[in-house]
């Protein structure tokens, strides 16, 4: 569960991108950070902490952004988030940034789980009919599960649709079961 001051921290943030037409840029660079934090264990613990002196966890965030090229405002955001002793709620910060971005510009992320290797040309079938069902731009995600058997699977957002060959025999395996 996000909390709202993640949402709160995310909006604030998302509001002064929209104003400076940098949606984009700034989401990029504040999930480029985020991800040096999730990528080590002991410097996100040590972020977490109380225990640790703010100034202490200053000098380390100076230090990471010092070799990220970031904006002024980013490198801002990211101090306050210190200051704040919040820097702990950044990677639930990143994934709301991300969830107002993608309703501003009309973009849906799919999950797509194949058995095999897509084409080209089938990706680009899939993405554009996914376009026109969801009425946004698609990023798709696409996923090789030879588990599935045959099929296909696709998630967009809280929808899955699963025309795996997979579910389709546990389908009739349960109907066998029920008919016994």
């Amino acid at each position: 569960m996000i909390s709202n001051i993640s949402k709160r921290y995310a909006r604030a943030f998302f509001e002064i991108a929209t104003e400076e037409k940098q949606l984009e840029k700034y989401y990029d660079e504040l999930s480029q950070f985020a991800s040096i934090i999730a990528q080590n264990k002991a410097l996100n613990d040590f972020l977490a902490n109380p225990v640790f002196e703010q100034l202490s966890k200053k000098n380390i965030v100076e230090k990471i952004i010092a070799k990220l090229k970031l904006s002024g405002m980013t490198i801002s955001f990211l101090k306050l988030l210190v200051d704040k002793k919040r820097i702990d709620i950044l990677g639930d910060v990143v994934i709301c940034y991300r969830q107002f971005m993608d309703e501003t510009l009309k973009k849906v992320r799919v999950n797509v789980k194949t058995a095999f290797p897509l084409s080209n040309d089938m990706q680009n079938y899939i993405i554009s009919n996914l376009e026109k069902l969801t009425g946004r731009k698609v990023e798709a995600f696409i996923e090789n599960d030879p588990s599935l058997l045959g099929g296909i699977v696709i998630g967009v957002g809280d929808t899955l649709y699963d025309g795996s060959i997979k579910n389709q025999l546990n389908n009739m395996r349960n109907l066998l079961g029920e008919a016994r």
